[in-house]
């Protein structure tokens, strides 16, 4: 036995030969024997950004949002770091059955009124690693103190995005889980840890990781969220990095709340000045000491190595006679970003230009690079890389500029973030929103340098990082003040509310974009739109959803009496009298394929606040799809009263691989309740 489950599943882990493993499979009582998979991790400004620096901060002071608690599955967590301090903290919530485990490094006093839980689980990955809750890595920290750091004055990464640092929640309570190690994160231990969440009394779980795009039973993180959903615990999860491609999700479940990443209004720009006179703009976190004030003998890597992959600056391909005194220009992909840098530096180089390619396009992520280096988007590359080719004496050198805010357009959906549609269930709309994730600020280990390379010397108390691991968080800590505010909410009800006041337009009015394409952005990019958190928080009405809505959406998926049994952990018989259809899941958003050229969707929406009349405007942005719904005006004259509508969508028939889509939106003049529809000929 590795572990024994209660609450996530009923069932245990173990070490078995496939052999083993097919006989206890055909042996009665036993549902489901799942191997072991491997979860891989999803890697401020950002309180201001969403304006929560305003309005929300008279409830954030409140105590009721010191009650709410966000437990972080993750790499651990380093206790020192400042987002921890509980100054002003009252006593730990009554109801938290959670525990500090003392461990290498790490003693049951360091835990406190801010960190109140600290659990590790490694039987799944047996390691030479510190066995303790703490964090090694850096990424559980990060997630940790982004959900619901402590204030922290003066925090910066060596100067650079300079200011107060503060968890989304900086007065909730977190309590860390270590399920990733240096091998992965393993789903028996993703699952134990799930299992103690739930026993503990987490209200929010945070899980920045994904891997398995299988169905729901067979996939563990969605099996463990079923059950906490259940316990009326949010579930937030990275939608991974795997973008801009299409169906390259993880943690598609419609219990899970599902977090694609943007961009926030800050930059760090660094420029690259050539011989030629003409400047390019990057991005760039070094810190050090800047390149001579004259320009500097310039060299493409492809032109400095033997190696076929010269041009990617892999470890031990550039020759050292021929980028001595020089700046090397370095194409992104394969290996790590800042490892090129350290490349450069060792083959004795003096900077670095770092270019995209295709695959990556516009996107600019920086990096606190170990020697005067900065990242160019694809279009400057290509314009940097002709005048190294054309001219026989290129010069070059980078100017640092610091910090910059105010950037527009902000967010821009991030081109690393996964999109839809949905492998699994493409009748479900994921993501279900965007967060910030490029260049987040947050807590640091004091274990590993910024750049997680073991040749980086450097300590830092914060590190600024990006991925949807960093977008997830933010969710987590903005369901904790829901959950705060709003005691008796559901999750499904607190994620309606996050996706219905989403927005999906700039202040001009003009569509979010996708730095991908350049062009505007879609529901299968950014779900709902980016978080709104002061208007989520009085949202109007929600659509709510229980255990038997989710019951009837496996039903409805044809699973077998022991698949629903391996999700929902009970024996439970779909009626053969009812029809079950994916299309009456009361979601807070719309996703269809083809199929059909009429779809019936019918949904529910609860007040959650004054009385009001609520009228509906529906918009389509193809004539290929007619969307009329029924009643056209909802009126509601009390606390918690449900109305039911119908939308019905009018289909003609289109190229297979076209997409299409529209919204729905529901006002009484102050609130807007709106969900995105998708529709894709498949």
């Amino acid at each position: 036995m590795l572990y024994t489950y209660d609450n996530a599943i009923h069932g245990f882990s173990t070490r078995l030969t496939p052999e083993e493993a097919r006989s206890l499979e055909n042996q009665p009582g036993i549902l489901s024997v799942l191997p072991e998979l491997k979860y891989e991790l999803h890697t401020t400004r950002t309180p201001q950004f969403l304006g929560l620096d305003k309005s929300a901060d008279t409830f954030l002071e409140s105590a009721s949002g010191s009650d709410v608690i966000v437990g972080v599955l993750d790499t651990g967590v380093w206790p020192e770091s400042k987002s921890f301090v509980d100054t002003g903290l009252g006593p730990v919530p009554s109801n938290w059955k959670g525990a500090c485990e003392a461990g290498t490094n790490f003693s049951l006093s360091i835990c406190n009124r801010k960190l109140i839980g600290a659990r590790y689980f490694s039987k799944g990955y047996e390691s030479k690693e510190s066995k303790s809750p703490r964090d090694d890595d850096g990424h559980g920290t990060h997630t940790a103190s982004t959900a619901a750091g402590s204030v922290v004055e003066g925090a910066s990464l060596f100067g650079y995005a300079a200011g107060t640092a503060r968890g989304m929640a900086p007065r909730a309570r977190v309590a860390v889980y270590k399920v990733c190690w240096v091998g992965g994160c393993f789903s028996s231990d993703i699952l134990a840890a799930m299992d103690k969440a739930i026993e503990d009394n987490v209200n929010v779980l945070s899980m920045s990781l994904g891997g398995s795009m299988s169905d729901y039973y067979r996939d563990s993180v969605a099996i463990g969220a079923f059950a906490a959903m259940e316990k009326g615990i949010l579930v937030s999860c990275s939608a991974g990095n795997a973008g801009p491609s299409s169906f390259s999700l993880s943690n598609v479940a419609p219990w899970i709340t599902t977090v694609g990443a943007g961009t926030l209004d800050r930059d760090f720009p660094a420029f690259v000045s050539l011989g030629s006179g003409q400047n390019y703009s990057g991005v760039s976190l070094f810190k050090g000491n800047p390149l001579p004030g004259k320009l500097l003998p310039f060299v493409y890597a492809g032109n400095a190595s033997n190696a076929t992959n010269g041009n990617l600056c892999m470890m031990g391909t550039l020759i050292p006679e021929k980028v001595s005194g020089k700046v090397v220009l370095c194409d992104r992909g394969v290996n790590p970003r800042v490892q090129k840098g350290a490349v450069v530096k060792e083959a004795g180089g003096l900077g670095m230009v770092l270019a995209n390619t295709e695959a990556n396009g516009e996107e600019l992520v920086a990096d606190a690079h170990l020697l005067p280096a900065t990242a160019v988007g694809q279009t400057y590359g290509d314009a940097i890389k002709k005048y190294l080719f054309s001219d026989p004496n290129p010069t070059v050198t980078v100017l640092f500029e610091g910090t910059k805010v105010g950037v527009e357009p902000s967010p821009v959906v991030a081109a690393f973030s996964s999109r839809g549609p949905n492998t699994i269930t493409p009748e479900i709309l994921k993501p279900d929103m965007i967060a910030p994730g490029v260049n987040i600020l947050a807590g640091w280990s004091g274990s590993v340098g910024p750049t997680g390379l073991a040749t980086d010397t450097r300590r830092v108390g914060f590190n600024i990082i990006s991925g949807t691991s960093m977008s997830c968080p933010h969710v987590s800590g903005l369901a904790a003040i829901l959950k705060a505010a709003h005691p008796d909410w559901s999750p499904a009800a607190i994620k309606s509310a996050l996706m219905t006041t989403a927005y999906v337009e700039y202040k001009n009015g003009q569509k979010l974009q996708d730095v991908a394409t350049g062009k505007a952005s879609t529901p299968f990019d950014h779900g709902a739109g980016h978080v709104e958190p002061v208007s989520a928080l009085n949202p109007g009405l929600v659509y709510d959803l229980t255990v038997d809505d989710y019951l009837g959406f496996l039903c409805a998926l044809n699973y077998t009496e022991s698949e629903i049994n391996s999700v929902a952990r009970r024996n439970f018989t779909c009626d053969a009298s009812k029809k079950y259809s994916l299309t009456n899941l009361n979601y807070p958003s719309f996703a269809m394929g083809s199929g059909s050229t009429v779809f019936k969707h019918t949904r529910t929406l609860t007040n959650v606040g004054s009385p009001g009349t609520y009228k509906v405007s529906v918009s389509s942005q193809s004539p290929a799809v007619k969307i009329s719904v029924e009643p056209a005006v909802l009126s509601f004259t009390q606390m918690n009263e449900k109305k039911l509508y119908t939308a019905t969508f009018t289909v003609s028939s289109m190229p297979t691989g076209t997409n299409s889509f529209g919204r729905i939106e529901w006002s009484d003049g102050k609130h807007i309740v709106g969900s995105p529809v998708a529709f894709s000929w498949n």
